[in-house]
């Protein structure tokens, strides 16, 4: 399972193209621009973002593994990817993801910041069709994946938006916010579909979720005991032009993500070590760290915990370091 042919570079401005998109639709991006979104734009937007991105994503990871349409046969398809390769095809949750993102982060926008309605639009069609060509490019999907992955965020957009203003009140005021958005997120992952051969889908689905479900807690933590999202202290200034805005945007962007990586390499080191000792297998045991016992609360603790840092800990040390 993995690369099958062995390739040529004809053209290096689509090839360094697609697998730029490709990247948009994998962690890499995740873990830079919605806490970017976040820490310098608005969080109003950033927390409509991520609640349909893990609503899609889940969706799109699960209809995977119950429809099991096979991925492009290699031969004749050369593949450039080896990771997703062991997945299924049908929906692409790179096209889901991508889809989901860049609309909803224009239509959370749209009426909040002055900028061309047509601008906006063509941004977010631009963004979702490089990452879906993407797929082909790497022939890791067919084009019935990612048609059929960029519909069905579509329609979950177009189901969601209405239900946009209750979810993000609840999720901010209700006093159940922190158990439910840590155990519905457990309950789906420890019943995930199962597989006859091990598959990324389930680890993957775990992360997106964590991450969620801690970046959940922190937004209702800091409702309830820093400034009310529902004020104009709770969003930072939308599309900076200035450039003494932009080193405080940039400041804030890097030495957030630094934490954020570290806590992400602090987290992951100290849950497999525990993990490891209770249940008795080494470390770089890749097997056992496959095992569902092992693999749920491993990327669950550290996923949450990175959602966790990059909402509350994260803003509290911007505050600390005067660059609010």
């Amino acid at each position: 399972q993995g690369c099958t042919q062995k390739y040529i570079v004809k053209n290096y401005f689509y090839y360094y193209l697609f697998k730029f998109s490709a990247a948009l639709g994998e962690e890499i991006f995740y873990i830079t621009f919605l806490p970017f979104t976040y820490w310098n734009i608005d969080h109003s937007v950033s927390r409509r973002m991520i609640i349909v991105w893990s609503i899609v994503m889940y969706i799109g990871q699960v209809s995977k593994d119950i429809l099991k349409w096979p991925r492009p046969l290699s031969p004749p398809v050369v593949k450039l990817e080896m990771r997703t390769n062991a997945e299924y095809g049908m929906p692409s949750t790179h096209a889901m993801a991508a889809t989901a993102i860049s609309f909803s982060f224009f239509i959370a926008t749209m009426n909040q910041y002055k900028y061309p309605f047509e601008l906006g639009l063509v941004a977010a069609f631009v963004f979702s069709t490089l990452v879906c060509l993407s797929r082909l490019y790497t022939g890791m999907h067919t084009l019935l994946d990612v048609i059929g992955g960029a519909l069905i965020s579509a329609v979950l957009l177009v189901l969601l938006y209405p239900a946009w203003d209750t979810i993000d009140h609840l999720l901010l005021t209700s006093p159940f916010c922190p158990l439910f958005s840590i155990a519905v997120p457990l309950v789906l992952c420890y019943n995930y579909p199962k597989l006859d051969y091990y598959s990324p889908t389930r680890g993957d689905t775990t992360t997106i979720l964590g991450a969620a479900a801690g970046a959940t807690v922190g937004f209702w933590l800091n409702n309830q005991y820093t400034a009310s999202a529902y004020t104009s202290k709770s969003v930072q200034p939308g599309f900076p032009l200035i450039t003494s805005t932009m080193v405080f945007v940039l400041a804030r962007f890097f030495v957030g993500i630094l934490v954020v990586l570290l806590t992400r390499w602090l987290m992951k080191s100290v849950v497999l070590g525990v993990l490891g000792y209770r249940y008795k297998f080494p470390i770089r045991d890749l097997e056992a760290r496959r095992r569902l016992e092992v693999e749920v609360p491993y990327k669950f603790v550290t996923y949450s915990s990175v959602g966790f840092t990059a909402t509350v800990i994260v803003p509290l040390l911007h505050q600390l370091l005067g660059l609010m």
